[in-house]
């Protein structure tokens, strides 16, 4: 009883053995353990050619054909590859060609910006050149009280400022007389302290001038209050020319005799030359 039962082991274990554990694929598919992989491999192997001349297929023919199947393989797969390469090759070609498309662009539009930058710069000061000109015959008058008997004549009262600074233009016989004077801005801040600035428009522009050259000489006045008169500009060439205010009067002090000219250039007498700057930068 008991050897019979010890006969029938090895078969139970064959047995168990071929229903063994089973691996999963990474594609889900199982299959069975690699020692009983090696067992059907080695019973469906034809045998060598030298044990059985009878084989239907030899096992170096065996091997020939499995040897050209796995380069038919391997050589589809090459071809794949190289497609899929040729492929992403194209692709990388067409976006580099893309990217220096758009590169080109890139440049020509920075190139129409800057051009289009520079002529609105063109209009811009041709605009504030024509401005300044529909000025010419105008008076800054800074510091005239804020009074409603002032105000209400400003005319006579720029007369008046002729004749107590500069009689001797009326003597010459010059026009004197105005087209308009008002304050600017029309409306009175109740905030300031400070009286508006006046316009006033000369109907000759060559007795502004003579004016504005006496006005540079010395203080003006207004019965006995000092005043100050000016060329009438544009807003942008007055902030332009405000900019100058400090090295102006570093230099005055200097003795360096600075002038403001048109539109916003400061000039400086040094080292026995005429020095001009249009801009803080160069003079710095």
């Amino acid at each position: 009883m008991t050897n019979s039962t010890e006969a029938q082991k090895p078969q139970n274990t064959k047995k168990n053995k071929k229903k063994g554990a089973t691996l999963d694929t990474f594609y889900g598919a199982k299959i069975q353990n690699t020692e009983q992989i090696e067992e059907d491999i080695q019973e469906n192997s034809p045998k060598s050619s030298k044990g059985n001349r009878n084989s239907p297929q030899t096992y170096e023919e065996f091997e020939s054909e499995r040897t050209k199947k796995m380069e038919a393989l391997w050589e589809e797969k090459w071809e794949m590859m190289q497609k899929k390469f040729t492929h992403l090759q194209n692709q990388f070609d067409q976006t580099v060609k893309e990217n220096q498309a758009l590169k080109q662009e890139l440049i020509k539009q920075s190139q129409n910006t800057k051009k289009l930058e520079e002529n609105i710069k063109y209009l811009t000061d041709k605009v504030i050149d024509l401005e300044n000109r529909g000025r010419r015959e105008n008076l800054r008058i800074i510091g005239l009280p804020e009074k409603p008997e002032i105000n209400t004549k400003l005319d006579m009262v720029i007369q008046d400022i002729i004749k107590e600074n500069c009689p001797e233009i009326l003597e010459q016989g010059g026009n004197t007389s105005t087209d308009r004077a008002h304050r600017t801005p029309s409306t009175l801040n109740p905030q300031k302290t400070t009286p508006r600035n006046v316009i006033a428009k000369f109907q000759s522009y060559q007795t502004k001038e003579k004016i504005l050259q006496e006005a540079r000489k010395r203080q003006f006045r207004y019965k006995g209050m000092p005043i100050r008169v000016t060329q009438d500009l544009a807003s942008s060439t007055l902030n332009d020319r405000k900019a100058w205010n400090m090295i102006f009067r570093k230099a005055r002090e200097l003795g360096l005799q600075p002038r403001i000219s048109y539109p916003a250039k400061l000039t400086i007498y040094f080292q026995g030359k005429v020095w001009a700057f249009n801009k803080i930068e160069d003079f710095q």
